[in-house]
């Protein structure tokens, strides 16, 4: 299993730092404990359907799981989206809570990444984060100095 990149690592806490930023209010923040993969879900569905939305996002959620243990008491749901957030963000250190998100958005992006590419994952990406920078978002880049290695 590979472990998320450091590339991936940072551009996935950069999307979660700005969805916490955005969603200050309390009715956001209890809504979702995973507000990212809320809103990835409906552009994913329209690339790969609901079924290869909740596919690659179990792949990832298993991914995940190999870097961060407490990652197996959540699952995907029928409708793609995660359970079992919100009693373990309770249960957790805030840090290695957010630890677990970062993980596991990173192996979703790298995911997209092989199966979808770069410019592909850079154009989504950059959709739904119009905010943050473009060079943040250069999949492109990552999977040159992958190659590199």
């Amino acid at each position: 299993m590979s472990r998320a990149t450091p590339q991936m690592r940072s551009f996935a806490r950069r999307v979660i730092d700005f969805e916490a930023f955005s969603n200050t209010s309390s009715a956001a923040q209890t809504t979702a404990a995973f507000p990212v993969s809320d809103k990835l879900r409906p552009h994913l569905a329209t690339l790969m359907g609901h079924g290869g939305v909740r596919a690659i996002l179990s792949r990832a959620l298993v991914l995940a799981e190999t870097e961060v243990s407490w990652l197996r008491d959540v699952q995907v749901n029928a409708d793609g989206g995660f359970e079992g957030f919100e009693t373990l963000g309770s249960q957790l250190d805030s840090s290695e809570f957010l630890e677990g998100r970062v993980v596991l958005l990173a192996q979703l992006f790298g995911l997209l990444v092989a199966l979808i590419g770069p410019s592909l994952t850079s154009r989504l990406s950059g959709e739904i984060w119009p905010q943050i920078p473009l060079f943040e978002q250069d999949f492109v880049r990552e999977v040159k100095s992958e190659k590199a290695k």
